[in-house]
């Protein structure tokens, strides 16, 4: 059995007592550290080398976003899931743009916050569709079309079929549908996304999905743009 380490950040030390209780007690999760502020993360990280950090996005010192911002831009960094308290929100957002694998609200069941870590540290994000698509378009607005021009210059680096597994991956689909939808195999996708990951200089399937939105790829209902 793979052990996930673990590191939870929270200022509030009874959301990181019940998280450590609730986290610890599974066989397959070792919670390695603790942290009440992000500016506490990085050499944590290091110290601990976690698998996945669950981090707290408000915090009065170094929020999450900076927080992940600054693990997110190192080599090997842990994969980071956010803790928030709302759905669609600015700073959800941005900590998606620079690199968090998804989020979890914080007052979702202890199964599914399990599930969530145990998801992110075998690669898969952590967003279902229906969610991202709130996300995108709650983003929508008066940096729209700015973002839309340096969108559609990065995905021009793709090739016609790097540009179907990411318009598939921006509606959300796993690598076994993107196989069945495109006549390819597994690991003939999962070799496409590296790609494109790699072209496209992003860190995980959530941020080739905001940016196939924010190139016009993806309508708000997850369908082909125009």
């Amino acid at each position: 059995m793979t052990v996930i380490r673990l590191l939870l950040v929270d200022d509030d030390p009874l959301v990181r007592a019940g998280l450590s209780f609730m986290m610890g007690g599974a066989d397959d999760i070792e919670i390695v550290g603790e942290a009440a502020d992000g500016g506490e993360v990085e050499e944590l990280v290091r110290r601990t080398d976690p698998d996945v950090v669950l981090m707290d996005i408000r915090m009065p010192t170094v929020d999450g976003l900076a927080a992940t911002e600054r693990l997110r831009a190192v080599e090997d960094a842990p994969q980071v899931v956010v803790l928030t308290t709302f759905h669609a929100d600015d700073q959800v957002l941005r900590a998606l743009r620079a690199g968090a694998a998804g989020f979890v609200l914080k007052d979702t069941p202890p199964a599914e916050i399990l599930a969530a870590v145990r998801r992110v540290a075998a690669g898969d994000p952590v967003l279902s569709p229906a969610v991202t698509r709130q996300l995108m378009a709650h983003a929508a607005g008066g940096t729209a079309d700015t973002r839309r021009a340096g969108a559609r210059e990065r995905i021009d680096a793709l090739n016609d079929r790097e540009r179907e597994v990411a318009v598939a991956v921006g509606r959300g689909r796993s690598n076994a549908e993107i196989a069945a939808a495109l006549y390819m195999s597994v690991p003939t996708v999962k070799t496409h996304v590296s790609r494109i990951l790699a072209k496209l200089d992003l860190n995980n399937r959530v941020q080739i999905a905001l940016l196939t939105y924010d190139a016009g790829l993806l309508d708000e209902d997850g369908q082909y743009g125009p």
